[in-house]
């Protein structure tokens, strides 16, 4: 799938520059997104209206027939052999690569946010001129434009998306069923005749995830006092009659794509104030749909949700920007190549297009009652969005 880049050429002609560079392995999704090839050490791609990239005699043959460049040049077209023993490890690579760009006639480039320093120094010692995202238009001084192209998402993209969320919702369901046979009694569940963890429950999301095509670095399976953080992993046992919140961000493996979702489950009984959070949250997520729409920000979905919170006398950032409870993070972010992207469905967040794909997950959090938090993954159509989680919402479970 070649990216449609027109909004990058118009970028770079803003911008007087000839090219836009990357110095990156395949895990930093605007070089994957860009070049289309998978490789695990850092090669370069430049886009000076084609992609053409510089690559290790190992990766040559792979890139020319994976990647989506014009041209597949390696290190030993330009002596980086020879340079490397005149000039030493870093001082040859950059001659190399300043050898790349001028057989191209490239003199200026836009590079991303995170760039690596000691690449832009050697080309600008060589008389590249390198610029930043925060030399407008480039970007927008918070990422960059490869980064505002990968936000609005292709047919084929959602699909990938919708893919890697069904797998998702299969984990989602696996996790369920292990806390439903679990022993209610007093303190932790039992299982098997052993303490339920977190652990064993972690465990059995990513074996599930595994079968269907899927990985994940880590996920959230909190419970208790550590749900009252919203990015606590979570450890140890799980208790009865507390919230656990299970927060799952898998990437398919073959796509590269993500998908995102959370449930706060109880087994056993929740607390009053447990279930007034939960109904609360419950009415918040409604109210950011109902929000959300081509032409809203994502300020604007957002304050849905606070006004909600605050209505009912939560605390939220808004609210107080020291709020340590209460509703204390964004509403959303974008899901795509990277779990967390453009556009922010929070404070300052922009106006939402079709195309986009976000996360809608309000939430309370207080160490004296623990969390609640849920979590759907939509993408914004033309008329509205759709919501591609079918995973059902309920606190307690059976």
């Amino acid at each position: 799938m070649k990216p449609d880049l027109s909004a990058l050429d118009d970028s770079l002609d803003d911008a007087g520059v000839d090219g836009f560079l990357v110095d990156a392995a395949s895990d930093d999704s605007d070089q994957l997104y860009l070049s289309g090839f998978d490789a695990p050490d850092p090669f370069h791609a430049l886009y000076d209206g084609e992609v053409h990239l510089l690559v290790s005699s190992l990766e040559y043959g792979r890139a020319k027939s994976e990647s989506h460049a014009a041209s597949v040049d390696r290190h030993a077209d330009y002596e980086m052999r020879r340079k490397v023993e005149e000039y030493g490890r870093l001082d040859g690579t950059r001659r190399v690569l300043a050898e790349f760009l001028d057989r191209r006639d490239v003199a200026s480039v836009a590079v991303p946010a995170r760039f690596p320093l000691a690449t832009a120094d050697g080309l600008r010692d060589r008389g590249i001129d390198v610029r930043t995202p925060e030399s407008p238009p480039i970007g927008r001084g918070d990422g960059n434009v490869i980064e505002d192209i990968r936000a609005t998402k292709t047919d084929a993209e959602i699909e990938h998306v919708r893919a890697a969320q069904k797998a998702n919702e299969e984990a989602m369901a696996a996790a369920e069923r292990l806390l439903s046979v679990a022993a209610v009694e007093d303190g932790p569940l039992v299982h098997d005749g052993e303490p339920l963890t977190s652990e064993r429950v972690k465990e059995e999301i990513e074996v599930t995830l595994l079968r269907e095509g899927c990985a994940l670095d880590e996920t959230i399976v909190a419970c208790g006092a550590d749900a009252a953080d919203p990015h606590d992993r979570g450890s140890g046992p799980l208790l009865a009659d507390e919230p656990i919140i299970v927060d799952i961000f898998p990437q398919d493996k073959a796509t590269k794509y993500h998908a995102d979702m959370t449930r706060t489950f109880v087994v056993g009984e929740p607390s009053p104030a447990v279930r007034e959070w939960y109904d609360l949250t419950a009415e918040a997520k409604a109210a950011a749909l109902d929000a959300l729409e081509p032409g809203a920000t994502g300020e604007d979905v957002h304050d849905a949700v606070c006004d909600v919170y605050e209505d009912a006398g939560e605390p939220t950032l808004r609210d107080d920007e020291n709020a340590e409870t209460g509703f204390i993070h964004n509403t959303g972010h974008g899901v795509g190549l990277d779990v967390h992207e453009q556009p922010l469905v929070g404070p300052g967040g922009d106006e939402l297009e079709p195309g986009h794909v976000v996360t809608v997950e309000p939430g309370l959090y207080d160490p004296d009652v623990g969390g609640v938090r849920i979590e759907d993954i939509v993408v914004v159509t033309e008329d509205g969005y759709e919501n591609l989680t079918d995973y059902p919402e309920r606190l307690v479970v059976e």
